[in-house]
Order: C-alpha cells, then sequence, then structure tokens
C-alpha cells in the first residue's frame, strides 16, 4: 500500500482531487487513491483505514463535499495524521464542507486545507512535508520545489 491514501467520498470529487494526485506525481511520491464513502460505505471506510498501517499508509488526505464526514470518520480510527480538503459544491459553495471538514471534535484532529482545487495542492504538499520530516529523499524534493517557486516569482516581469 501506498505512504499516502486519498480517499474520495464519491467519483466526482476526482476533479478536484486531481490537483492534489498531480502534485504527487510530480514529486514521485507512493500513493494511491480509493473511493470511499462515510455515509454509502461506512464499514468499508473503517476496515480500510484499521488496516492502513500495517500496509504503509502513514497520511490521509480524504476529500469530501456537503456533510464532508470522511476526514472525521478517518480520523477516528486511526492515529495517523489526516488531512481534509473540502469540496466545493454548488449550493453553499463548500461551505457546508468546510465547516464540516474544520469543525472536529477535541481529540479527533483533522488538519484542513482550503476549499476546492487549492486546498487540494496544498494537502498533497502537507502529506510531502509530514512524510520529509523522515524522508531525505522527500524533503530534498520539497526544499528544490520551494526554491523553484521563489525563482518563478523573482523572474516575473510585470509590464504596465
Amino acid at each position: 500500500m501506498a505512504k499516502i491514501s486519498i480517499l474520495m467520498g464519491s467519483q466526482s470529487d476526482l476533479e478536484t482531487v486531481s490537483e492534489a494526485v498531480n502534485v504527487l506525481k510530480g514529486f514521485k511520491a507512493d500513493f494511491e487513491v480509493r473511493v470511499l464513502s462515510a455515509h454509502r460505505t461506512p464499514k468499508e471506510v473503517v476496515q480500510y483505514v484499521e488496516s492502513a498501517p500495517k500496509k504503509g499508509t502513514k497520511v490521509f488526505i480524504a476529500a469530501a463535499g456537503m456533510s464532508a464526514a470522511l476526514a472525521g470518520v478517518v480520523a477516528s480510527h486511526t492515529t495517523l495524521p489526516v488531512i481534509g480538503i473540502p469540496i466545493e459544491t454548488k449550493n453553499l459553495k463548500g461551505l457546508d464542507s468546510l465547516l464540516s471538514t474544520v469543525q472536529m471534535p477535541p481529540g479527533t484532529p483533522v488538519a484542513c486545507m482550503s476549499i476546492g482545487k487549492s486546498g487540494a495542492r496544498n494537502a498533497a504538499l502537507f502529506a510531502l512535508e509530514i512524510l520529509g520530516l523522515s524522508d531525505r529523499k522527500i524533503n530534498s524534493r520539497l526544499v528544490n520545489y520551494k526554491k523553484q517557486m521563489c525563482l518563478k516569482i523573482k523572474k516575473t516581469k510585470i509590464k504596465v
């Protein structure tokens, strides 16, 4: 199993989650993506999460919309870090997802990123930073990534 496990509440979340996938591919990270729903497949979520550490998972990323219970359910069944990605929704623009992900009860922490695609990118980077604490290769790639971001900004020319 992968070191980073990305769970989505539904297939439609892939449009957002693909941002995280692209970041992880760029870093050549070991990850997998699964569709498991806190509401439609709760037993499967628990089985997956409880078996994941034995298979090598070190960090979970959970993406869900609306009631967005997935990250909290994952966190309630593991001591591994859980990073939530609130999915943007039609009716409330993701505010419902954000509040559901960020408002965890004491004792069940979830790191919550911003709503949508930028949150997905940051979730991947945050997962890599967690792994980078004990993995020199990942840490080195992160240092290089941040240097490249800095250079890109420095090279920006504005024409007025």
